[in-house]
């Protein structure tokens, strides 16, 4: 299993949700990209989890609004 640090690209405001740039959290994965698999479940939990906001609902759960790094 492999720790990935996601963190957010830029700012997005999208359904009543804010994203700022630099909003990070770790998540451990046996996959090789934790936001392509199982819908990004994992990513989508931790981020619930430090920020309180839905990545879903700001439409911001995919690789053009994350950035991925295997540590």
């Amino acid at each position: 299993m492999a720790l990935f640090t996601i963190r957010t690209k830029r700012l997005k405001i999208c359904n009543g949700v804010r994203i700022e740039p630099g909003m990070t959290v770790q998540v451990v994965s046996p996959y090789n990209n934790p936001v392509t698999v199982n819908g990004g479940q994992a990513v989508e939990d931790a981020f619930q989890r430090m920020f309180g906001i839905s990545l879903k609902k700001a439409n911001a759960l995919n690789m053009s609004d994350l950035e991925v790094t295997k540590q």
